[in-house]
């Protein structure tokens, strides 16, 4: 098949490329910046110049690459993510999600792809019901106010590729990256705090997090092109775990210290709500449904082995 990536350099689109090209498809991205196309064509991808937010040099690029398949992977976060600035951190990204989506449907359409498969997350959920939920759970519309345009800009992408349904649209939302090029990595933001004791347990450390290898969440990409049903799946390990579990773990895994504990009123005063919110009452994700429906299994069903293998663990 004939591919088209948008996103192609992030920490997703990095192992997706090899693995398209090895499942034997034709690739192409589109890429804003003329260096990092130079350096996609080097690796056999055909690159496309285009900034994503014109509608008409995204629609020309789809046009030109002619992809039986588009896949949107775009983001734009920072190389370390400062909880306590959440919203500004994600601003670029929100942006993206909201702006660059409908340019990519109508490229999609203008192109005459039969797919669109599109990157969402799946910890935008609300703090309600049972302590892990599936994709019909209710959005976290009435989040914390730095939370808030994260998840109304997630729910726009959603939104618009759902909606688009000649397209066959598949919504992947996965959990938390871990892995090589993303904050979770030895040399990642998180591993940082998480190695200078910055990163504590708050309260009692129940909130719950469904993490995915970024390579698993590559294979998965890879599955939803073809087959099963279009809609919204949540693409996460069989583990969801609380804090007071994988952030342990974690630590040891990068041989730092046990993570400090404070109480819930101290992680207010120092991150906010949207903070304690991640560390006490987030809901976990079932993946079942994408594992059903496209027949995938993750490398790493627990984030138990795979923070071993992820984090740089000894044997």
């Amino acid at each position: 098949m004939k591919i088209l990536v948008a996103g192609a350099t992030g920490a997703i689109g990095r192992p997706l490329l090899p693995r398209l090209r090895a499942a034997g498809h034709d690739v192409a991205a589109i890429t804003r910046d003329e260096r990092r196309a130079d350096a996609l064509r080097a690796a056999g991808v055909q690159a496309h110049v285009a900034d994503v937010y014109d509608r008409d040099a995204v629609v020309a690029a789809c046009v030109a690459a002619a992809p039986e398949v588009v896949v949107h992977q775009l983001t734009a976060l920072p190389k370390a993510l400062d909880v306590r600035r959440y919203r500004a951190a994600m601003r670029e990204t929100n942006r993206l999600r909201a702006e660059a989506t409908p340019h990519l449907v109508a490229g999609a359409r203008a192109a005459g792809a039969r797919r669109i498969v599109a990157q969402s997350i799946s910890f935008i959920t609300a703090p309600e019901g049972p302590p892990v939920h599936d994709e019909d759970a209710r959005p976290f519309t009435d989040a914390p106010a730095q939370l808030r345009d994260a998840v109304a800009a997630t729910l726009a992408l959603e939104e618009t590729t759902l909606a688009a349904t000649d397209l066959d649209p598949v919504v992947l939302r996965y959990g938390f990256f871990y892995g090589p090029g993303t904050y979770y990595a030895p040399d990642g933001g998180t591993a940082q705090e998480i190695r200078a004791r910055r990163f504590p347990l708050v309260g009692g450390g129940t909130g719950i997090s469904s993490f995915v290898h970024v390579e698993d969440a590559a294979d998965a990409t890879v599955a939803a092109l073809a087959g099963g049903a279009g809609g919204r799946y949540n693409v996460t390990d069989e583990e969801p775990a609380a804090a007071a579990q994988w952030l342990p773990h974690a630590a040891a895994c990068l041989g730092a210290r046990r993570p400090l504990r404070v109480p819930a009123l101290v992680g207010r005063l120092a991150a906010g709500p949207h903070a304690v919110h991640f560390a006490t009452t987030l809901r976990g994700n079932s993946g079942a449904r994408f594992r059903e429906t496209f027949g995938w299994t993750p490398a790493y069903p627990s984030w138990r082995e795979g923070f071993r293998q992820a984090l740089g663990a000894p044997a």
